[in-house]
């Protein structure tokens, strides 16, 4: 005999909440939203996975604050094991009359990429009275404050980090005046300015130079990377014709150019000194490679700092020279 089921309301207690987008209860009451470990421990130390939400605004963000993530290429992986295989030369061919034998021809050498990789990390706070203020958006506050901890940290580390737990900046490996064909397998070229500490008799030739000792293929999308002071001291350069080197933008969305490329403005490149590497010019998307894991884990900590609340946010990410013809430095010297 079947047993009649009467459909009755749920009490408004017995309710099931949406957890869609509440992320802000999670960050204002340590509410519970989905549990995943971010370390091969259980679930209970703490690890949260952030919403597709605040990971897109983080990335947004980061992009305007670190410009070499801008221009450089980047990859999501999903462990720190990453590789890439590159070759370092053509597949050799020859000619020959339309009866004559064939030789075997040499088969393309490979070389194995290896980006170090580094676990990035935030660790800002806020009181418990400012969280439980209904009219602060703490998801926008969380971002912005993660994304220039990370811009700050990982805009340093792609210019000049020795490759130790974090990622190999473009001016931290070997450099040398062979050009392309004869250097090493991931050793820039740079060029002399053609005095010690200074640009030479004639700044704006060195510079054609540095232009022009990159390759037509690796020129399509190549830009100026320098800092501000240096930018300073280019802007006021002129041709012989008088016309100066720099030119502003005329439209709006364009970038102001240097011989007719784009210039970015990255505070960690050196100043002009003795040796200094102070302009890179180079298509960075072809030359420099960023391995970063997709999402960002963020840890609650209301207990360590009572009465403050620190979000622990944590990521993975490396960086190297992945192709060492697309990137061109300037030295600072007479040689």
């Amino acid at each position: 005999m079947g047993v009649d089921v009467i459909e009755r309301p749920a009490l408004d207690g017995a309710r099931g909440e949406k957890t869609d987008g509440a992320f802000a209860g999670f960050v204002r009451a340590g509410t519970t939203l989905e549990m995943k470990a971010f370390t091969g421990v259980s679930g209970d130390a703490g690890g949260y996975a952030v919403p597709r939400e605040i990971d897109a605004t983080i990335s947004r963000v980061l992009t305007g604050l670190s410009p070499i993530r801008s221009i450089a290429q980047v990859v999501k992986v999903g462990s720190a094991g990453y590789r890439k295989l590159i070759t370092t030369g053509g597949t050799p061919s020859g000619w020959a009359a339309e009866t004559a034998a064939r030789p075997e021809t040499a088969s393309p050498v490979f070389a194995e990429l290896v980006p170090p990789m580094g676990e990035l990390y935030a660790n800002p706070s806020a009181s418990q009275a400012m969280l439980d203020d209904a009219a602060f958006d703490v998801e926008e506050w969380l971002a912005g404050e993660i994304a220039a901890e990370f811009a700050k940290a990982e805009g340093a580390a792609f210019v000049g980090g020795n490759g130790v737990n974090r990622p190999k900046g473009f001016l931290s490996g070997p450099v040398s005046t062979a050009k392309d064909g004869t250097r090493a397998l991931g050793t820039l070229q740079y060029l002399p300015s053609g005095a010690a500490s200074d640009f030479g008799a004639a700044p704006d030739e060195r510079l054609l130079d540095l232009v022009h000792s990159l390759r037509a293929p690796y020129r399509q999308g190549a830009c100026f990377v320098m800092n501000s002071a240096t930018l300073a001291r280019i802007r006021k350069f002129k041709s012989n014709d008088g016309m100066p080197l720099w030119q502003p933008s005329l439209a709006a969305g364009q970038p102001a150019t240097l011989l007719g490329y784009p210039v970015v403005e990255a505070e960690d490149m050196p100043d002009i000194a003795a040796n200094a590497l102070g302009i890179a010019f180079g298509n960075f998307t072809a030359g420099y490679l960023i391995a970063e894991r997709a999402e960002t884990a963020i840890l609650r900590d209301p207990y360590s700092n009572k009465p403050f609340v620190g979000f622990y946010a944590t990521k993975r990410i490396g960086g190297c020279v992945a192709d060492s013809e697309a990137i061109k430095l300037m030295k600072f010297a007479t040689a």
